[in-house]
């Protein structure tokens, strides 16, 4: 039985619904993908926007102190590389449910710049953070206008599962020592999980964290199951009110505390020439890493949710989100793989969810800073944990499994790599398996001798019919694939091999060139090649069906005129009734052989 998706509210019966921003589209508004949300908004998704909105609230404020700590600069810049650009993103990123902000991949690379040149000076090194920020921006939005969105095609569905499940993995192992009530020194997942293990063992578990954190835990897990209630908001609640009332930060239990205050203000970053080579260096490389992280994220979520995202618009909106950041006391920022899916699992439904946060977290800094000081750390966790159990794919990868084993174990290797080597290696290790799989297919590609079916039109593969006949004198030689370096070798061997499997003796070889869709120079002098092979023997290589853009190739390469206009045809029938019409005692003969039983 077909799962019927739900409907598209902007579509009609007999009618796709437009891309987002296809409509109402002129001059820069198209660049303004904010804007047509608000434009087609529909009442019903503002309180699931607004529940998602406060849900996410609980985790950007912590979130954002802890990665800004991490980044070398002090806590409450975390909060301003939050507020603003999340603001920016959802008047130009195209993503409905994308979250933004301070990330752990950006982290070190921003660490980096920082510390050697900051000296322990705070204002020195938010001004050299914050212009990574917009050198970072500016990348990204001069890659997306000169529309180089495009590579994120190298991301197939086996690879954004595999880096979908890498990261859950991940930030499940992060999450558990915080569960527990305790915390580990160890960098990365592998050594995370042992780390955690021998604590547990070694009996660090505090008891009242594991109660409340695993009490949170189960009640999202149970909550989840109606989606019109806004279960980790209350869980968050009766967590925070639950430790208030009884006092449990006072038994040992670690709690969020009360927060900075101030908003942040507009500010040009300064920086010294010193620092030109290394702040352009760092950004550039931060601009790689977030456009990856996000490209991936903002993908497998607009399958998850049946829409479209430009890849180049996605770039525009990450880049104006960093100019945010940068010119607003922050520093770079990317796509959050724990919050986006918090706002997910909470109900987000527009880019509304991400303003609701933003202005939550502005409203917190200026009046109400003590309002989440009692919300215990190890229900934080439970949040990411519960929104990291929603982030595995296994479902579609058993499917993949039985149709295409390969692309299955391409999955587990992305997962595999984004777990032990971090997640932008992980992606570009699976992208290099992808392209040399790809390589594979091309380098030895299918082809065949094709015959004459009765009672079916056509020609086909004689391995498959074997009561396929064949035309005396000529061999239809099918080659399914491009012709480029890799295999130009292999189709000579093929075709002259064609030429000896002929149980007559040979007048024509005539290549099926349909699935042949690009020639290089190297394919084109194997060509010549086999061209002087055949002549010395006495036979004439043809072709059918081969698409003008490669002729046009040839032409090129002085190809098509060696061999001659007259030996391209527009189809196999024509090319085979030219050749009956030249020798007409073969005719005569292939009319007898048709009419037999």
């Amino acid at each position: 039985m077909i799962e019927s998706k739900p409907a598209d509210p902007c579509a009609e019966r007999g009618r796709i619904a437009p891309r987002q921003g296809a409509a109402d589209q002129s001059g820069w508004l198209k660049w303004l993908p904010g804007l047509y949300t608000l434009r087609h908004y529909e009442m019903a998704w503002l309180r699931h926007d607004i529940a998602a909105g406060l849900v996410l609230t609980t985790m950007l404020v912590p979130v954002g102190i802890a990665y800004a700590v991490a980044s070398g600069v002090p806590g409450i810049y975390g909060l301003y590389a939050t507020i603003i650009p999340l603001l920016a993103y959802a008047l130009f990123g195209p993503s409905r449910i994308l979250v933004l902000g301070p990330d752990s991949s950006l982290a070190a690379l921003i660490l980096a710049v920082v510390l050697p040149l900051s000296s322990g000076d705070p204002l020195r090194a938010i001004a050299l953070a914050s212009m990574m920020a917009v050198v970072s921006g500016l990348l990204c939005i001069l890659a997306g206008i000169a529309r180089l969105g495009f590579v994120t095609e190298l991301l197939s569905k086996p690879i954004r599962y595999g880096y979908m499940n890498g990261i859950a993995l991940t930030v499940l192992i992060s999450q558990l020592p915080k569960l527990f009530g305790f915390s580990v020194e160890a960098d990365d997942p592998l050594h995370k999980i042992w780390a955690f293990l021998q604590a547990l063992l070694a009996g660090k578990t505090n008891a009242i964290a594991l109660l409340v954190g695993g009490g949170t835990l189960a009640l999202i897990m149970l909550l989840k199951r109606d989606k019109r209630i806004p279960g980790i908001l209350i869980a968050v609640i009766s967590a925070t009110v639950l430790v208030a009332t009884l006092g449990l930060d006072k038994h040992g239990l670690s709690v969020l505390g009360s927060l900075p205050q101030g908003l942040p203000a507009f500010a040009i970053p300064w920086i010294t020439p010193a620092d030109i080579a290394p702040v352009l260096m760092g950004g550039f490389a931060v601009a790689i890493v977030s456009f990856a992280d996000t490209s991936v994220l903002s993908r497998t979520y607009a399958e998850k949710t049946a829409s479209h995202v430009d890849p180049n618009q996605e770039m525009v909106g990450l880049g104006a989100a960093n100019l945010a950041a940068g010119f607003f006391q922050g520093f770079p920022i990317s796509s959050s793989s724990s919050r986006t899916p918090v706002a997910e699992a909470a109900g987000a439904k527009t880019q509304l969810t991400s303003v609701v946060g933003a202005l939550a977290v502005a409203l917190l800094l200026l009046v109400a800073p003590n309002l989440l000081q009692y919300l215990p750390n190890t229900a934080l966790a439970a949040v990411v944990i519960a929104a990291a159990i929603g982030l595995f794919e296994i479902a579609d990868l058993r499917r993949i499994y039985r149709i295409q084993r390969w692309e299955f174990w391409l999955s587990i290797g992305c997962c595999v790599g984004v777990v032990v080597l971090g997640a932008i290696p992980g992606i570009g290790l699976a992208i290099v398996l992808a392209v040399i799989e790809f390589l594979w297919d091309g380098w030895r590609p299918d082809s065949a001798i094709l015959g004459r079916v009765k009672g079916i039109n056509g020609y086909h593969d004689i391995s498959r019919h074997p009561d396929a006949r064949l035309i005396p004198g000529l061999v239809l030689f099918r080659w399914a694939a491009p012709l480029f370096f890799a295999n130009a070798e292999w189709f000579h061997e093929r075709a002259l091999d064609a030429v000896s499997a002929s149980p007559t003796p040979v007048r024509w070889l005539v290549i099926t060139a349909e699935p042949v869709t690009s020639v290089d120079v190297t394919a084109a002098d194997i060509v010549a090649k086999l061209d002087e092979t055949l002549q010395a023997a006495g036979i004439e290589l043809c072709f059918a069906e081969m698409k003008d853009p490669v002729q046009d190739k040839l032409k090129r390469f002085g190809l098509f005129n060696r061999l001659g206009a007259e030996v391209f045809f527009p189809t196999i029938g024509e090319a085979v009734n030219t050749y009956l019409r030249l020798y007409p005692e073969v005719a005569v003969e292939w009319k007898t052989m048709r009419s037999s039983p």
